[in-house]
Protein backbone atom coordinates (compact mmCIF):
# COMPACT_ATOMS: atom_id res chain seq x y z
CA UNK A 1 0.00 0.00 0.00
CA UNK A 2 1.19 3.78 -0.76
CA UNK A 3 1.55 6.12 1.60
CA UNK A 4 -0.19 9.08 -0.37
CA UNK A 5 -2.77 10.93 1.70
CA UNK A 6 -6.12 11.55 -0.20
CA UNK A 7 -9.72 13.85 0.74
CA UNK A 8 -13.29 13.31 0.26
CA UNK A 9 -14.23 15.88 -1.79
CA UNK A 10 -16.86 18.15 -0.88
CA UNK A 11 -19.61 18.74 2.86
CA UNK A 12 -22.86 16.77 2.32
CA UNK A 13 -25.86 18.93 2.34
CA UNK A 14 -28.71 17.28 4.27
CA UNK A 15 -31.04 17.11 6.52
CA UNK A 16 -30.63 17.89 10.26
CA UNK A 17 -32.75 15.84 11.46
CA UNK A 18 -30.36 13.05 10.92
CA UNK A 19 -26.84 13.06 11.90
CA UNK A 20 -25.95 13.53 7.96
CA UNK A 21 -27.16 17.19 8.01
CA UNK A 22 -23.70 17.83 10.47
CA UNK A 23 -21.70 15.48 8.45
CA UNK A 24 -18.54 17.31 7.15
CA UNK A 25 -16.82 15.53 3.97
CA UNK A 26 -13.77 17.95 3.51
CA UNK A 27 -11.47 16.32 6.29
CA UNK A 28 -8.14 15.13 5.83
CA UNK A 29 -7.96 11.46 5.14
CA UNK A 30 -4.87 9.21 4.98
CA UNK A 31 -3.44 5.83 4.31
CA UNK A 32 -2.00 3.79 7.88
CA UNK A 33 1.39 4.00 5.78
CA UNK A 34 1.41 7.08 5.15
CA UNK A 35 4.72 8.62 7.66
CA UNK A 36 3.73 11.58 10.03
CA UNK A 37 6.11 14.12 8.33
CA UNK A 38 3.54 13.46 4.93
CA UNK A 39 0.64 14.02 6.80
CA UNK A 40 1.69 17.23 8.26
CA UNK A 41 2.46 18.78 5.18
CA UNK A 42 -1.24 17.41 3.90
CA UNK A 43 -2.28 19.49 6.41
CA UNK A 44 -0.90 22.62 5.99
CA UNK A 45 -1.27 22.23 2.31
CA UNK A 46 -4.73 21.68 2.05
CA UNK A 47 -8.12 23.83 2.84
CA UNK A 48 -10.18 21.30 5.38
CA UNK A 49 -13.55 22.36 7.19
CA UNK A 50 -12.43 20.22 10.19
CA UNK A 51 -8.62 19.21 11.04
CA UNK A 52 -9.69 17.70 14.69
CA UNK A 53 -9.26 14.24 13.39
CA UNK A 54 -7.47 12.56 10.44
CA UNK A 55 -9.55 9.68 9.15
CA UNK A 56 -7.21 6.70 7.90
CA UNK A 57 -9.01 4.24 5.84
CA UNK A 58 -8.00 1.51 2.96
CA UNK A 59 -7.43 2.42 -0.58
CA UNK A 60 -11.10 1.67 -0.89
CA UNK A 61 -11.83 4.19 1.95
CA UNK A 62 -12.99 1.78 4.37
CA UNK A 63 -12.57 3.52 7.64
CA UNK A 64 -9.76 1.67 10.05
CA UNK A 65 -8.72 4.58 12.54
CA UNK A 66 -8.88 8.22 13.43
CA UNK A 67 -5.89 9.82 14.58
CA UNK A 68 -6.15 13.19 16.83
CA UNK A 69 -4.37 16.80 15.70
CA UNK A 70 -2.17 16.68 18.64
CA UNK A 71 -1.07 13.05 17.78
CA UNK A 72 0.60 14.21 14.32
CA UNK A 73 1.60 17.29 16.19
CA UNK A 74 3.33 15.81 18.55
CA UNK A 75 4.72 12.35 16.90
CA UNK A 76 8.45 11.82 15.18
CA UNK A 77 8.23 12.78 12.23
CA UNK A 78 9.36 8.88 10.49
CA UNK A 79 6.59 6.97 12.71
CA UNK A 80 3.58 5.61 10.44
CA UNK A 81 -0.21 7.04 11.06
CA UNK A 82 -1.21 3.49 11.88
CA UNK A 83 0.74 2.96 14.80
CA UNK A 84 -0.96 6.55 16.17
CA UNK A 85 -4.73 5.72 15.25
CA UNK A 86 -7.27 5.14 17.56
CA UNK A 87 -8.84 1.65 16.11
CA UNK A 88 -11.81 1.99 17.94
CA UNK A 89 -13.34 5.42 17.28
CA UNK A 90 -17.52 6.33 17.99
CA UNK A 91 -18.81 5.63 14.85
CA UNK A 92 -22.90 5.91 13.97
CA UNK A 93 -24.46 4.83 10.27
CA UNK A 94 -25.25 7.24 7.90
CA UNK A 95 -29.49 8.41 8.74
CA UNK A 96 -28.94 7.60 12.29
CA UNK A 97 -31.22 10.69 14.85
CA UNK A 98 -28.76 13.18 15.99
CA UNK A 99 -29.56 12.74 19.42
CA UNK A 100 -28.90 9.91 19.62
CA UNK A 101 -25.64 10.48 17.41
CA UNK A 102 -24.54 12.91 19.91
CA UNK A 103 -25.07 10.95 23.37
CA UNK A 104 -22.62 7.77 21.14
CA UNK A 105 -19.58 10.41 20.48
CA UNK A 106 -20.36 11.73 24.22
CA UNK A 107 -20.05 8.27 25.71
CA UNK A 108 -17.20 7.26 23.72
CA UNK A 109 -15.27 10.14 24.01
CA UNK A 110 -12.98 11.50 21.16
CA UNK A 111 -13.38 15.00 19.59
CA UNK A 112 -15.07 13.41 16.29
CA UNK A 113 -18.19 11.30 15.40
CA UNK A 114 -17.13 9.09 12.04
CA UNK A 115 -20.14 8.30 10.06
CA UNK A 116 -19.20 5.26 8.18
CA UNK A 117 -21.62 2.85 5.82
CA UNK A 118 -22.68 -0.67 6.69
CA UNK A 119 -19.90 -2.04 4.78
CA UNK A 120 -17.59 0.25 6.06
CA UNK A 121 -17.06 2.65 3.59
CA UNK A 122 -16.00 5.84 5.50
CA UNK A 123 -18.49 8.94 4.57
CA UNK A 124 -17.16 11.89 7.16
CA UNK A 125 -16.97 13.36 10.34
CA UNK A 126 -19.02 15.08 12.77
CA UNK A 127 -16.21 17.59 14.20
CA UNK A 128 -17.10 18.93 18.33
CA UNK A 129 -18.35 22.34 17.05
CA UNK A 130 -21.23 20.35 15.47
CA UNK A 131 -21.55 18.28 18.00
CA UNK A 132 -21.87 20.68 20.22
CA UNK A 133 -24.84 22.34 18.37
CA UNK A 134 -26.38 18.98 18.01
CA UNK A 135 -26.23 18.96 21.99
CA UNK A 136 -28.14 22.54 22.29
CA UNK A 137 -30.51 22.21 20.33
CA UNK A 138 -31.47 18.65 21.64
CA UNK A 139 -31.06 19.84 25.17
CA UNK A 140 -33.58 23.36 24.05
CA UNK A 141 -35.56 20.92 22.64
CA UNK A 142 -35.60 18.88 25.43
CA UNK A 143 -36.48 21.43 28.06
CA UNK A 144 -39.30 22.63 25.22
CA UNK A 145 -41.13 19.12 26.18
CA UNK A 146 -40.80 18.97 29.36
CA UNK A 147 -42.36 22.74 29.83
CA UNK A 148 -45.11 21.43 27.30
CA UNK A 149 -44.21 23.72 24.80
CA UNK A 150 -44.24 22.93 21.04
CA UNK A 151 -41.05 23.84 19.25
CA UNK A 152 -38.46 25.01 21.89
CA UNK A 153 -37.45 27.15 24.69
CA UNK A 154 -37.64 30.18 22.01
CA UNK A 155 -41.14 29.14 21.43
CA UNK A 156 -41.79 29.43 25.38
CA UNK A 157 -40.17 32.28 25.93
CA UNK A 158 -42.37 34.28 23.36
CA UNK A 159 -45.31 32.60 24.95
CA UNK A 160 -44.46 34.05 28.02
CA UNK A 161 -43.77 37.51 26.35
CA UNK A 162 -46.53 37.78 24.23
CA UNK A 163 -49.10 40.81 24.46
CA UNK A 164 -52.80 39.99 25.71
CA UNK A 165 -54.29 39.95 22.83
CA UNK A 166 -52.34 37.15 21.47
CA UNK A 167 -52.65 35.40 24.79
CA UNK A 168 -56.50 35.35 24.69
CA UNK A 169 -55.80 34.23 20.94
CA UNK A 170 -54.11 31.21 21.51
CA UNK A 171 -56.04 30.13 24.70
CA UNK A 172 -59.62 31.43 24.50
CA UNK A 173 -60.54 28.59 21.30
CA UNK A 174 -59.21 26.16 23.70
CA UNK A 175 -61.32 27.19 27.01
CA UNK A 176 -64.31 28.03 24.61
CA UNK A 177 -64.02 23.79 23.68
CA UNK A 178 -63.68 23.28 27.46
CA UNK A 179 -66.79 25.20 28.02
CA UNK A 180 -68.63 23.08 25.07
CA UNK A 181 -67.66 20.31 26.65
CA UNK A 182 -68.85 21.12 30.10
CA UNK A 183 -72.38 21.96 28.06
CA UNK A 184 -72.23 18.55 26.74
CA UNK A 185 -71.70 17.11 29.96
CA UNK A 186 -74.95 18.63 31.15
CA UNK A 187 -76.36 17.23 28.37
CA UNK A 188 -75.24 13.54 28.57
CA UNK A 189 -75.97 13.80 32.77
CA UNK A 190 -79.64 14.88 31.67
CA UNK A 191 -80.20 11.81 29.52
CA UNK A 192 -80.10 9.75 32.36
CA UNK A 193 -82.03 11.73 34.16
CA UNK A 194 -84.75 8.64 35.00
CA UNK A 195 -81.30 6.73 36.52
CA UNK A 196 -80.63 9.30 38.93
CA UNK A 197 -84.33 9.73 39.95
CA UNK A 198 -84.48 5.88 40.55
CA UNK A 199 -81.52 6.35 42.77
CA UNK A 200 -80.71 9.98 43.71
CA UNK A 201 -77.29 8.36 45.30
CA UNK A 202 -76.02 8.00 41.83
CA UNK A 203 -75.06 11.73 41.88
CA UNK A 204 -73.18 11.00 45.23
CA UNK A 205 -70.10 9.82 42.96
CA UNK A 206 -70.13 11.63 40.01
CA UNK A 207 -67.69 14.30 41.64
CA UNK A 208 -65.19 11.69 42.63
CA UNK A 209 -65.36 9.31 39.63
CA UNK A 210 -64.64 13.01 37.17
CA UNK A 211 -61.89 14.14 39.56
CA UNK A 212 -59.89 10.91 39.91
CA UNK A 213 -59.87 10.03 35.58
CA UNK A 214 -58.76 13.69 35.61
CA UNK A 215 -56.13 13.39 38.51
CA UNK A 216 -55.01 9.72 37.08
CA UNK A 217 -54.13 12.01 33.30
CA UNK A 218 -52.56 14.41 35.06
CA UNK A 219 -50.20 12.14 36.32
CA UNK A 220 -50.05 9.94 32.85
CA UNK A 221 -49.48 13.44 31.27
CA UNK A 222 -46.12 15.11 33.36
CA UNK A 223 -44.97 11.67 32.81
CA UNK A 224 -44.86 11.10 29.61
CA UNK A 225 -43.57 14.60 28.65
CA UNK A 226 -40.62 13.78 31.32
CA UNK A 227 -39.95 11.08 29.33
CA UNK A 228 -40.40 12.53 25.92
CA UNK A 229 -37.70 15.39 27.15
CA UNK A 230 -35.12 12.33 27.84
CA UNK A 231 -35.64 10.46 24.52
CA UNK A 232 -38.43 8.29 25.03
CA UNK A 233 -41.39 7.83 22.81
CA UNK A 234 -44.65 7.13 23.15
CA UNK A 235 -44.47 3.91 21.82
CA UNK A 236 -42.19 2.59 24.08
CA UNK A 237 -44.10 3.80 27.02
CA UNK A 238 -47.65 3.29 25.39
CA UNK A 239 -48.27 -0.56 27.08
CA UNK A 240 -46.57 0.15 30.49
CA UNK A 241 -48.29 3.32 30.74
CA UNK A 242 -51.83 1.76 30.31
CA UNK A 243 -51.40 -1.31 32.10
CA UNK A 244 -50.29 1.87 35.19
CA UNK A 245 -53.77 3.31 34.59
CA UNK A 246 -55.10 0.16 34.65
CA UNK A 247 -54.17 -1.17 38.00
CA UNK A 248 -54.25 2.38 39.42
CA UNK A 249 -58.14 2.06 38.68
CA UNK A 250 -58.39 -1.47 39.62
CA UNK A 251 -56.96 -0.52 43.10
CA UNK A 252 -59.26 2.61 43.53
CA UNK A 253 -62.21 0.38 42.51
CA UNK A 254 -61.70 -2.35 45.09
CA UNK A 255 -61.36 0.43 47.79
CA UNK A 256 -64.37 2.40 46.62
CA UNK A 257 -66.48 -1.14 46.11
CA UNK A 258 -65.59 -1.73 49.89
CA UNK A 259 -66.43 1.65 50.72
CA UNK A 260 -69.69 2.21 49.37
CA UNK A 261 -70.37 -1.12 50.00
CA UNK A 262 -69.71 -0.62 53.93
CA UNK A 263 -71.43 3.02 54.17
CA UNK A 264 -74.64 2.66 51.98
CA UNK A 265 -75.19 -1.32 52.12
CA UNK A 266 -75.85 -1.43 48.49
CA UNK A 267 -73.58 -4.08 46.44
CA UNK A 268 -75.03 -3.04 43.00
CA UNK A 269 -74.40 0.63 43.72
CA UNK A 270 -70.48 -0.50 44.92
CA UNK A 271 -70.03 -2.46 41.58
CA UNK A 272 -71.12 0.65 39.58
CA UNK A 273 -68.80 2.66 41.23
CA UNK A 274 -66.24 0.74 41.15
CA UNK A 275 -66.07 -0.31 37.20
CA UNK A 276 -66.50 3.41 36.54
CA UNK A 277 -63.22 4.22 38.59
CA UNK A 278 -61.69 0.86 36.86
CA UNK A 279 -62.70 2.34 33.46
CA UNK A 280 -62.31 6.04 33.74
CA UNK A 281 -58.55 5.77 35.40
CA UNK A 282 -57.89 3.43 32.04
CA UNK A 283 -59.05 5.52 29.17
CA UNK A 284 -57.66 8.68 31.13
CA UNK A 285 -54.28 6.98 31.43
CA UNK A 286 -54.26 6.23 27.36
CA UNK A 287 -56.13 9.93 26.40
CA UNK A 288 -53.17 11.64 28.23
CA UNK A 289 -50.50 9.84 26.60
CA UNK A 290 -52.19 10.92 23.17
CA UNK A 291 -53.73 14.07 22.91
CA UNK A 292 -50.13 15.92 23.56
CA UNK A 293 -48.39 13.99 20.96
CA UNK A 294 -51.66 13.97 18.32
CA UNK A 295 -51.09 17.98 18.88
CA UNK A 296 -47.25 18.25 18.85
CA UNK A 297 -47.46 16.39 15.71
CA UNK A 298 -50.39 18.96 14.23
CA UNK A 299 -48.25 21.60 14.72
CA UNK A 300 -50.48 22.77 17.59
CA UNK A 301 -48.87 24.24 21.05
CA UNK A 302 -49.76 20.90 23.54
CA UNK A 303 -49.18 23.77 26.48
CA UNK A 304 -52.23 25.45 25.62
CA UNK A 305 -54.16 22.74 24.17
CA UNK A 306 -53.59 19.48 25.83
CA UNK A 307 -54.88 20.22 29.31
CA UNK A 308 -58.51 21.44 28.17
CA UNK A 309 -59.03 19.08 25.35
CA UNK A 310 -57.92 16.48 27.51
CA UNK A 311 -60.14 17.14 30.42
CA UNK A 312 -63.07 17.62 28.34
CA UNK A 313 -62.28 14.35 26.79
CA UNK A 314 -61.78 12.73 30.20
CA UNK A 315 -65.07 13.86 31.47
CA UNK A 316 -67.58 13.14 28.72
CA UNK A 317 -66.34 9.29 28.67
CA UNK A 318 -66.30 9.19 32.56
CA UNK A 319 -69.75 10.10 32.83
CA UNK A 320 -70.62 8.06 30.06
CA UNK A 321 -69.54 4.94 31.28
CA UNK A 322 -70.57 5.54 35.10
CA UNK A 323 -73.88 5.53 33.92
CA UNK A 324 -74.05 3.16 31.08
CA UNK A 325 -72.77 0.91 33.96
CA UNK A 326 -75.47 2.41 35.99
CA UNK A 327 -78.67 1.41 33.82
CA UNK A 328 -77.07 -1.77 33.16
CA UNK A 329 -76.37 -2.99 36.47
CA UNK A 330 -79.01 -0.74 38.64
CA UNK A 331 -81.38 -1.67 36.42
Amino acid sequence: MTSTAFVVAEDAVLPPSSIDGYLVTHVPVCSPHTTVEELRHLLVEGAYTSVADVAVCTPDSRLLGLVALESVLGADPDRRVGDLMTTDPPVVAPGVDQEKAAWTAARRGGSSLAVVEDDGTFRGLVPTSRLLGVLLTEHDQDLARLGGYLDSAASARHAMEEPLAARLWHRMPWLLLGLLGSAGAAVLVSGFESALASDVRLAFFIPGIVYMADAVGTQTEALVIRGLSVGVSIRRVFRTEALTGLFVGLVLAVVAVLGVWAVLGSGALALTVGLSLLGACTVASVVAMLLPWVMSRMGSDPAFGSGPLATVVQDLLSLMLYFLLAAAILG
